[in-house]
């Protein structure tokens, strides 16, 4: 049902790919996230929580900077390990605590000189990615939205498309300069993943329509993917995930697994994916003066 839309849609719909660690820990985790070109101009957009991720690196770095630096101060004697607690209290660093990050705009744009800004939205969970010095374009084309917003009702089957299971490994730990890089050895890319769904309920909030509930769910790494029809008209966009409890908790049940009688405890949630509605998403780049394109 979604063989062309899903080629079509992947024209313009791209991946940005994350690299973080906490802190003493040498382990580099990968991650990501997704965006797509709503025109010609360089103009896309994603999730709101992911542009803070994004707008809250450099703070994250450069606070990791000044610890190193005042950590390298600490005279080596027998108050080093107190002294270095202290300073760990300072900046507040525990285990889990990520202390670098580095993300990265895949196949954009051939300008290595590429700058952008953003957008964020005062209520949802949206946001317009504007990239600057945009010469070499990557992208084939852009989204077309869903003219009549009203066309979503329930029963639709609507497909989503983003870079969940990320199989990237460019990347690495140097233990000598205690930095996360990106390399340009390893798996550079991640593979497209889509998944189906129909829309279950409207989502509304103060009485206002901003999104649409999917029965399955949206998938980590698949927040700012568009939403799309069997044509490829854009619908929506991927925000969160939604845990709905089933009711069918089993406390000690007992079963027979292969002649032997196990207890089972299970506590069935259902996954379903929220998406931003196609309308509040126009609203949006249309107050914004960023131009868009609807069927």
């Amino acid at each position: 049902m979604f063989v062309n839309a899903i080629e079509d849609v992947s024209r313009f719909t791209r991946p940005i790919q994350f690299i973080s660690r906490n802190y003493n820990e040498k382990i580099v985790t990968g991650g990501a996230a997704t965006m797509f070109f709503v025109n010609e101009f360089s103009c896309a957009i994603t999730c709101k929580h992911v542009i803070d991720l994004i707008g809250n690196r450099t703070n994250i770095n450069q606070n990791y900077a000044n610890f190193r630096m005042e950590k390298a101060a600490i005279i080596k004697d027998n108050r080093y390990q107190k002294a270095l607690r202290e300073l760990e209290a300072k900046y507040n660093y525990k285990a889990d605590v990520m202390v670098e990050l580095n993300e990265r705009f895949l196949d954009c744009t051939a300008d290595p000189n590429m700058r952008f800004r953003w957008i964020n939205h005062p209520k949802y969970d949206l946001a317009i990615i504007i990239f600057e010095n945009f010469q070499r374009p990557l992208y084939q084309s852009h989204a077309r939205f869903l003219k009549d917003g009203s066309a979503l009702k329930q029963g639709k089957s609507l497909c989503r498309l983003g870079y969940p299971f990320p199989e990237f490994t460019n990347f690495q730990y140097d233990e000598q300069v205690d930095e996360i890089s990106w390399t340009n050895s390893g798996i550079i890319g991640t593979p497209r993943f889509p998944i189906d769904g129909m829309l279950t309920r409207h989502l509304l909030e103060d009485g206002m329509l901003f999104g649409v509930e999917l029965s399955t769910p949206g998938l980590r790494g698949q927040s700012g993917g568009p939403l799309f029809d069997r044509t490829g008209l854009i619908c929506g966009m991927q925000s969160k995930t939604n845990a709905l409890h089933l009711g069918f908790d089993m406390t000690d049940a007992k079963h027979n697994i292969n002649g032997k009688t196990i207890k089972v405890n299970n506590q069935p949630f259902l996954h379903v994916g929220h998406c931003i509605h196609v309308d509040i998403i126009k609203s949006f780049l249309a107050k914004n003066s960023i131009k868009f394109y609807e069927e």
